[in-house]
């Protein structure tokens, strides 16, 4: 038995894999683009999927799969059609979609491999022959059935971008603010030293500095939020170039509701399905939210770093956990490997924040933008990269993160910026002369201003206490 099959489309002959579901448009575009081996994130599948179910439960509702045109459906090849359409959507037909990221920038290649999928599928899930040269399902008389690939790629690169911010990255997010904002209130009586410009600064908590970490998630939260509602719009009803040509009025809106239903996510249809079509700058403003997150937590993973460094000769201020040797020829040395994965694959996703924006701008020429398929990658590996960066955060590092307040109190009686205090009481350059003393004779503030009696005990104690400049006083 051979390895392959013959197919024919409107440029020939073509030679597909025997058991493929997919057809020779798809295997064209296989040969056409050995490039990365890099095949559409599952997401955007399934989200084709879903934008294809949709479209065919709005075309039904509309009368049009078995309505009087050309090769009407019958109610049985109607409802194979959902379920083929609902199989892509769960995943059990992931290795049917080889087409590679970098192919034609309107992304027809991967819209006829998924139509081509559906067909095929379906028919067979009523009994018939799917490698026959007839289709009773057609893939592009039915399962495309008023739709461009110009119109339902962008909205499936929306729905997939929308539903992996909801359902992946929001929830990673919150898990991390929990944590941070658990550790925040553990450490809230922590004293330590902060630092500005990497040198010492009056004392604050831990706790309140953890706080901080934890304002931050809250905030990318909030943005996580924003990239997801950027998206909400769907250009699908625009057809070709954005006129609707081939489709019903009522189409582009049916089928956005469908998806609302389908995912609890408000979708809505595209306000003007010209620029919907055109342009790609709410894929842009989304992922520059997803930037500004993968900032935040490329700065907070490395301010861990910091505050972890030693044992003995860094900060040592938080202890990470031990996760597993640091070195091939320093015995016993651990590295803070957790901080080190999301520094770098926060790097990768701001990287990918230029290719979104190149795309976005220089891609939408006229009615169409021509480099979809990459940008929808690099959104939902940014996306993927994030989710699955905090979560293995939370479970190798932040769940076992640990407090050393020895380390912590030790710096701040060595500090000099706790001369701060003393502002009020002995005023600005008083209080610089006895840093630069007690930095020259190795003495701490504190011991200077008792050799010297710059301030009765009682007066000096109360200014000296580190706690106390660690909120405002009255």
């Amino acid at each position: 038995m051979s390895n392959y099959r013959t197919e024919v489309d409107s440029m020939g002959e073509v030679q597909v894999p025997a058991n493929a579901y997919y057809s020779a448009q798809t295997q064209r575009a296989v040969e056409n683009f050995p490039i990365s081996g890099w095949q559409l994130p599952v997401p955007l599948i399934r989200g084709m999927g879903r934008v294809k179910l949709g479209c065919a439960i709005a075309n039904n509702d509309l009368g049009k799969l078995t309505g009087t045109g050309k090769n009407p459906l019958t109610a049985d090849q109607v409802k194979a059609m959902f379920a083929a359409c609902q199989e892509v959507i769960d995943g059990k037909m992931d290795g049917e979609f080889p087409v590679d990221v970098f192919q034609t920038g309107s992304g027809t290649s991967s819209n006829m491999n998924v139509n081509e999928v559906i067909s095929n599928r379906a028919i067979e899930l009523l009994g018939g022959d799917r490698f026959s040269k007839s289709k009773p399902i057609h893939p592009n008389d039915h399962v495309n059935m008023g739709q461009s690939t110009n119109d339902t790629f962008p909205t499936a690169i929306h729905v997939a971008t929308a539903c992996e911010i909801h359902n992946t990255l929001i929830v990673q997010l919150k898990r991390l603010h929990e944590v941070m904002t658990d550790k925040a209130k553990q450490w809230d009586r922590v004293i330590k030293i902060g630092r500005t410009h990497l040198m010492d600064a009056t004392p604050l908590r831990l706790g309140q500095e953890f706080g901080a970490f934890a304002r931050q998630v809250e905030l990318s939260i909030e943005r996580a939020k924003v990239a997801a509602k950027a998206v909400y719009e769907l250009p699908v009803g625009g057809t070709a170039v954005g006129s609707g040509i081939n489709t019903h009025p009522e189409f582009g809106g049916r089928v956005a509701a469908e998806l609302a239903k389908q995912t609890g996510i408000p979708f809505v249809e595209a306000a003007d399905h010209f620029e919907a079509n055109a342009q790609r700058d709410g894929l842009v403003e989304s992922h520059g939210q997803i930037k500004a997150i993968a900032m935040t937590l490329f700065n907070i993973s490395n301010n861990i770093r910091w505050l972890g460094s030693g044992p003995r000769c860094g900060f040592y201020e938080v202890i990470l956990p031990d996760r597993q040797p640091g070195s091939s020829i320093m015995p016993g040395k651990v590295n803070p490997v957790m901080c080190e994965s999301m520094m770098q694959l926060t790097a990768r996703v701001m990287g990918n924040d230029t290719t979104m924006t190149l795309c976005g701008a220089t891609g939408g020429n006229f009615q169409l933008n021509i480099m979809m398929p990459v940008m929808g990658h690099a959104m939902l590996e940014s996306i993927a990269l994030l989710s699955n960066g905090i979560s293995a955060f939370i479970e190798f590092c932040m769940d076992g993160l640990e407090a050393n307040p020895e380390a912590c109190e030790a710096a701040v009686e060595q500090s000099l910026s706790m001369v701060t205090s003393l502002n009020p009481h002995i005023g600005y350059e008083k209080a610089a002369k006895l840093t630069k003393e007690a930095f020259a004779s190795g003495k701490t503030i504190r011991e200077l201003c008792v050799e010297q009696n710059v301030l009765p005990k009682e007066t000096l104690d109360a200014a000296l206490d580190p706690f106390t400049m660690t909120e405002p006083q009255a």
